[in-house]
């Protein structure tokens, strides 16, 4: 079976294999979850304390939307461009995959995954293209089941009619403590081709600490599903873990991982994941004087994050946030924030859940105002074209 806090410098492994490669009360909250709102603050970041030798970008930055690519979507969630064009978008409440096509937003059903049980925050969650796609046409998916959280894998047909298109799911992993709320869902494919996945505690606040638990955690797996060699835990698929609830992951130009992770009342982060690092939860949140928890790169009151997907583009991490209705920029060097977060698209757009690389200084951006938190308006959801620096 497969099984963020702190700021630090995630390893290289100078082995054959390279080792590399959330709710927060205000964001994706429902009766039950934790107290009341946590003041307005000021976004904060660590002090620099990334490598000397690393350069770092312009302490400030630009955000310009280029085009509504595609929108009246339902509870988008995923998002996965297609290496010959195209976008595939899971929606969290069908148990469906689209593909949009960028140029015209025409839309494409590929069809339902079987076997979805859309509840509170879980449903179709995090969706990933296996590193051979090119020869396998294999999409992997993060949902919630009846019983658990799991991740699948099914053959992507585009030759066969639309609503035909995705293979039976195949069952890579399953086990992951599922809930109301904290079912976590962000999968992506590292830079050495393991898969990494984002878990929540499920509401549960002491799997976090238990490394026996698959809840609170990032789980480092083989694309078949096992344990990935190299792991901190021999046997063990956990990466990381004392997270509350991981919705975000991206690798930098050298192939750190950074996650984003939903505070309760206090402070959201942004988190540089080291193999085997202890990011505090439940017995920290944001900032830490106890040395046995790793310390975010950056925080924010969860009022003005709930932090979802994250993109590295050209040294910047950009954080999408979901009751924060904005778009974050934490300018990098090394695995410190270099200048303080900068928000963007405050309050313009509603929710924003995923954001991921489009190329060119361009980021794909999708909203989430159909999620039963947002305040629906005409149009939404959308995925949106957005250049950035």
């Amino acid at each position: 079976m497969i099984v963020q806090r702190r700021v630090v410098t995630a390893v290289l492994a100078a082995t054959a294999l390279l080792l590399t490669a959330g709710c927060s009360s205000g964001g994706e909250r429902f009766p039950g979850d934790g107290g009341g709102t946590a003041p307005r603050g000021t976004a904060t970041a660590t002090a620099p304390s990334g490598r000397a030798s690393e350069s770092a970008p312009p302490a400030k930055g630009s955000v310009k939307v280029l085009r509504t690519v595609a929108e009246g979507l339902k509870t988008p969630w995923g998002l996965a461009p297609l290496p010959g064009g195209g976008l595939l978008v899971s929606s969290r409440n069908d148990g469906t995959i689209t593909r949009v096509d960028e140029k015209t937003g025409r839309e494409t059903l590929l069809g339902a995954v079987s076997g979805v049980a859309a509840e509170g925050e879980g449903g179709l969650l995090g969706i990933a293209l296996s590193p051979g796609f090119a020869s396998d046409h294999m999409i992997y998916a993060y949902f919630t089941s009846a019983s658990d959280n799991r991740i699948v894998r099914m053959l992507y047909d585009a030759g066969k009619p639309a609503g035909e298109q995705l293979g039976a799911p195949d069952t890579v992993f399953k086990g992951i403590p599922k809930g109301f709320i904290h079912n976590g869902g962000r999968i992506a494919f590292g830079p050495d081709r393991m898969l990494y996945a984002g878990t929540g505690e499920s509401g549960d606040r002491g799997l976090a600490q238990d490394r026996k638990s698959l809840g609170g955690k990032i789980l480092r797996l083989t694309p078949e599903g096992e344990p990935a060699p190299g792991n901190p835990f021999p046997g063990s698929p956990v990466y990381s873990y004392g997270h509350r609830n991981v919705q975000g992951l991206a690798w930098d130009s050298r192939q750190r991982l950074f996650a984003s992770e939903f505070g309760q009342d206090t402070w959201d982060e942004l988190n540089a994941i080291v193999p085997g690092g202890n990011y505090g939860w439940p017995d920290a949140e944001g900032r830490s004087s106890d040395s046995r928890f790793r310390n975010p790169v950056a925080e924010w009151h969860t009022d003005e994050a709930s932090p979802s997907g994250i993109a590295y583009v050209d040294g910047v991490i950009w954080m999408a946030a979901l009751k924060g209705e904005r778009l974050w920029r934490v300018p990098l060097r090394g695995t410190s924030a270099s200048a303080a977060p900068q928000a963007f698209l405050t309050g313009e757009y509603g929710r924003l859940r995923t954001v991921v690389p489009a190329g060119g200084g361009k980021v794909w951006l999708v909203t989430s105002n159909t999620d039963g938190r947002g305040k629906p308006k005409k149009g939404d959801d959308r995925v949106l074209e957005v250049s950035v620096r």
